[in-house]
């Protein structure tokens, strides 16, 4: 690591560059704030049906805070914006927020740049949970979620157990560890799908995997919204370990804290964000990828600027590809993680480009 990175990753001093950092980022989480209102009112309306923005936002404005009283708008609009677009859209922007998030505390704690919640390979394991409930019929009532929660909680804890050892978690261990067990969770679903006799079901996990919002309803807003804001909130109070932890282990022992402690610590709260939204809304890829390095060009590396702003900027960049994903081959849907894919390689492919091994 150069000291141009440590420079940018270690807390800056309390100074006027300082101040104005500070009243730049709030700028633009104020910005980014309004944006993200106004893209979800106009996708709200977005579709099939053509919804006029404003009628938009009098129908959730009545719906959430009882104004207007009256209605000037048809019950098929009220029907159509508030039971069906308005928790698909939600459900978007926490999906986007949680991966954002995640993949931002992920570089850090695995210290690579190229680092998303698929490194982990919670993402994989969530998916062969979720084949399971769909191919072998235990998805019924409402337990898709739940096997695809619990299929990433088995992933977290065989990386855990792979990655440390003698009482040390590096973040190679970390690296090597997420990419192997991806690769065993994801061998383990084809062969679910290679061994179910339901044509039906391996065509539903195969669009599961591929990312959608499709199934979005209003209980499964509230469990993604308690589960991302909850993770977003520990994480953020643990901004200052992430700090030292970027710099590199070493400063973090002097400053006081374990690295060991608090990557495991990370690791347990990033999985159960990754658990959650991948339960909801399938494997979704690049969003953690991609967004952080954004957030960064805004923010800069300080982890109290940096959550908060791939928050937003990840909710917004799904919701838009999420307006793609309905509309671009309507009445078909194309799946989520073609057009994340679609924005996300490319600018995979620059980072690649521009990334450079320490020397030697």
């Amino acid at each position: 690591m150069t000291l141009t990175h440590v420079m940018e990753a270690a807390p800056e001093p309390d100074d006027l560059g300082h101040a104005r950092r500070r009243w730049t980022t709030a700028a633009w989480i104020v910005g980014l704030t309004a944006a993200l209102v106004a893209v979800v009112v106009c996708a709200c309306g977005i579709g099939p049906v053509g919804v006029p923005p404003g009628t938009v936002a009098r129908i959730i404005g009545h719906h959430t805070f009882g104004v207007p009283a009256l209605r000037d708008w048809t019950a098929a609009q009220d029907a159509i914006v508030w039971r069906v677009r308005v928790p698909r859209v939600l459900l978007g922007a926490l999906v986007g927020a949680g991966l954002a998030v995640s993949g931002a505390v992920l570089q850090t704690v695995v210290r690579n740049v190229l680092a998303d919640p698929h490194i982990l390979g919670v993402t994989s394991g969530a998916s062969t949970g979720a084949a399971l409930s769909l191919l072998f019929g235990v998805g019924a009532g409402g337990l898709l979620s739940g096997s695809a929660f619990a299929g990433a909680l088995c992933a977290t804890g065989l990386l855990f157990a792979v990655a440390r050892s003698n009482g040390q978690l590096t973040s190679l261990r970390l690296l090597l560890g997420g990419v192997t067990i991806g690769y065993i969770f994801s061998a383990a679903t084809s062969f679910l799908i290679f061994a179910s006799d339901s044509p039906e079901g391996a065509r539903a996990v195969l669009f599961w995997l591929l990312g959608s919002l499709g199934s979005a309803a209003w209980p499964a807003v509230a469990t993604t919204a308690a589960a991302v804001t909850g993770c977003t909130v520990v994480l953020f109070l643990m901004a200052t370990r992430f700090d030292a932890l970027a710099v590199g282990d070493d400063t973090a022992r002097t400053l006081g804290f374990a690295p060991i402690r608090w990557r495991v610590a990370a690791l347990a709260v990033v999985s159960l964000c990754i658990g959650a939204v991948v339960a909801v809304a399938g494997a979704v890829g690049f969003v953690g990828l991609i967004v952080p390095h954004a957030a960064r060009l805004v923010a800069g590396s300080a982890h109290r600027r940096l959550i908060p702003v791939s928050a937003l900027l990840g909710a917004i960049f799904l919701v838009i590809a999420d307006i793609v994903a309905r509309t671009a081959f309507a009445p078909r849907e194309l799946p989520l993680g073609i057009v994340t894919a679609v924005v996300g390689a490319p600018l995979l492919l620059v980072l690649v480009r521009r990334f450079r091994e320490p020397s030697a």
